[in-house]
């Protein structure tokens, strides 16, 4: 998981402008247009034409279905504000911390996989599962409380509380719902967060100090290490050579030489690398 979102990061940083900016803003307002069509409609027929439907899309051509469904608001009247008001804080948040990029294809990797496994679902059972961004939401919460978890939220409007615990009782109804539910709907719930796991696994992991148990292992003696390396110096042409452009300290005397220590062992790079390298984890 780690290494995917490794290749996400330099994705994202290799095309700058890829992304959709205040792309919650777009989701939250399509949401708001369509309680406001909801409540126009006499024929109660609209939120079945936006729902997925995999057998509507496949059968019937009405692939407007793949994207009108991230629009059908989770709730109505006085808390739907409520609602779209904290998705659209924790949207924004999220994007302010990976970038327009990242935040996107968190977010379409999200309804990707909400679509891939009711398709599946429906071509190997015949099963229509008509989905909605439930889970989508929830990953969403998941993330900014993995990313942010001593935020306070004020329940009710009167008692605050951190974020994590709202998450872990989010986590062990989750989990009740997937023990309860028959299969193979109960893994529907897992699928449709796995964006999540993609994303937030190592914060997570560091969160729960297995992430702090590895650093400790990476920690580098740095006297026990220098000692070792300049015994292998001993018969070499150099003292000092950079892993990256292979420049040494005999061929460039005034080139400033040094060993990063976010590197698990003891590394050399040139001053024009050092910054600039792919770390060594193991």
């Amino acid at each position: 998981m780690r290494k995917l979102n490794d290749r996400i990061d330099r994705f994202c940083l290799t095309h700058p402008r890829f992304g959709i900016p205040r792309l919650m803003m777009f989701i939250v307002l399509g949401n708001l247009a369509v309680w406001l069509f909801t409540k126009m409609d006499t024929t109660h027929l609209l939120l079945g034409n936006l729902t997925f439907a995999p057998d509507m899309v496949f059968q019937h051509g009405q692939v407007w279905r793949l994207i009108t469904f991230v629009f059908i608001p989770q709730t109505s009247d006085i808390w739907l504000i409520f609602w779209m008001l904290l998705y659209y804080n924790i949207g924004s948040e999220l994007e302010a911390q990976w970038g327009s990029g990242k935040f996107t294809i968190f977010y379409l990797s999200g309804m990707v996989l909400n679509i891939l496994y009711s398709s599946i679902i429906w071509l190997v059972t015949g099963i229509s599962l008509h989905i909605s961004v439930e889970y989508l939401n929830l990953s969403l919460f998941f993330a900014y409380a993995t990313l942010f978890p001593d935020t306070y939220f004020v329940l009710f409007f009167i008692i605050p509380v951190k974020v994590k615990w709202l998450a872990i009782l989010d986590a062990v109804l989750f989990a009740l719902g997937v023990i309860s539910a028959p299969f193979p709907l109960n893994l529907l719930p897992l699928v449709a967060i796995l964006n999540y796991f993609v994303f937030c696994g190592g914060w997570l992991w560091d969160l729960v100090g297995a992430g702090r148990y590895q650093r400790q292992k990476n920690v580098v003696d740095f006297k026990r290490e220098a000692k070792r390396i300049n015994r292998e110096n001993r018969d070499r042409p150099y003292n000092r050579r950079c892993e990256v452009c292979g420049r040494t300290d005999t061929d460039f005397p005034n080139l400033e030489f040094r060993y990063c220590s976010r590197c698990a062992g003891y590394h050399c790079y040139c001053i024009d690398h050092i910054n600039d390298h792919v770390h060594h984890t193991s």
